[in-house]
Formats: structure tokens, sequence, C-alpha cells
């Protein structure tokens, strides 16, 4: 689920960053999604 997120997130920050389209939202919401797969490597998840 999480790598399917930051998988769109990533493809409409491209999308964005080429056409410029509400640039500073798409880049908001990649750095979210970042620090939240930062936060999963660093405390592991237990399954």
């Amino acid at each position: 689920m999480l790598w399917t997120i930051i998988g769109i997130l990533l493809l409409i920050w491209l999308v964005g960053f080429v056409l410029d389209v509400a640039g500073g939202l798409v880049h908001i919401l990649l750095v979210v999604a970042l620090i939240v797969f930062i936060y999963n490597m660093i405390t592991g998840r237990k399954r």
C-alpha cells in the first residue's frame, strides 16, 4: 500500500514538474510520503 502511494505521488510529481501544474502541493505531498517511508524504514514494520 505504501509503495503504491509513493509511486503515484512520484508520478504526479514528475508530471507536475514537467507541466508546472500545482507544483507546491505536489512537492509537499511528496515530502510527506518520503518522511513516512523513512519512518517505516527506521522503525521497521513487524509482520
